[in-house]
């Protein structure tokens, strides 16, 4: 069976189950939708945002894309996806929450601190290379420290300067910086660690990650 056919069959479990059991939700759902949460997570197939928060079909509205990165306003020429979809969230949905969702063990950012992509040619990495130069002063700055430091961890240090510059970014937006203005729209930057289970959240106060408490 192939990898499409498995998802086929994915659905037809979906279908009978999950579904059926929401029918009513769904059904609901078909008339238009209101989240209040934004979410802007990465592509990472290993990471689902929906899963992690256990939200309901309709609950959040999800952009996903190499590393959750937002670019400022200032990179923004033309057509983009991000822009689009932040200003749809804002403006039109009227979300209450803007969450970015960095992740542990994320492959772009690897592929940053690395360098993996910086000869790409066309074809061959090129369009990586340049989504990833949008946090190329936050990796100079972590690959600085490091190389002083060795005993910091580069790939997390990095990982979470991405969630802050991409937060700083939402700022850019006048949508955003005016929906936080006028009717309090909240932003957030979280973290999810995969080998662990852990999410930490962004304190505004200490400006550090901290765990989230779960009682196992």
């Amino acid at each position: 069976m192939s990898e499409f056919d498995i998802l086929i069959e994915g659905y037809r479990r979906f279908r009978l189950g999950a579904y059926r059991e929401q029918r009513e939700r769904y059904d609901h759902l078909a008339q238009g939708q209101s989240p209040k949460v934004m979410v802007i997570a990465c592509s990472d197939s290993r990471v689902d945002p929906t899963r992690v928060f256990d939200a309901a079909p309709g609950q959040m509205f999800v952009l996903r894309n190499i590393a959750n990165l937002v670019p400022p306003l200032s990179a923004i020429h033309g057509q983009s996806s991000v822009a689009a979809a932040l200003e749809y969230a804002v403006t039109i949905l009227e979300v209450d929450h803007l969450v970015v969702f960095g992740h542990g063990r994320c492959g772009g950012i690897a592929a940053s601190l690395s360098g993996a992509f910086d000869n790409a040619v066309s074809g061959a990495g090129q369009h990586i290379h340049e989504w990833m130069e949008f946090i190329a002063p936050a990796r100079d700055s972590v690959k600085a420290a490091s190389a002083l430091s060795p005993d910091i961890d580069a790939q997390r240090a990095l990982e979470q300067a991405a969630v802050r510059l991409s937060l700083e970014n939402l700022a850019s937006y006048p949508f955003v910086a005016q929906a936080v203005k006028k009717r309090g729209l909240e932003m957030h930057g979280v973290i999810f660690d995969i080998a662990e289970g852990a999410l930490r959240v962004l304190d505004g106060t200490s400006g550090q990650f901290q765990s989230v408490p779960v009682e196992l």
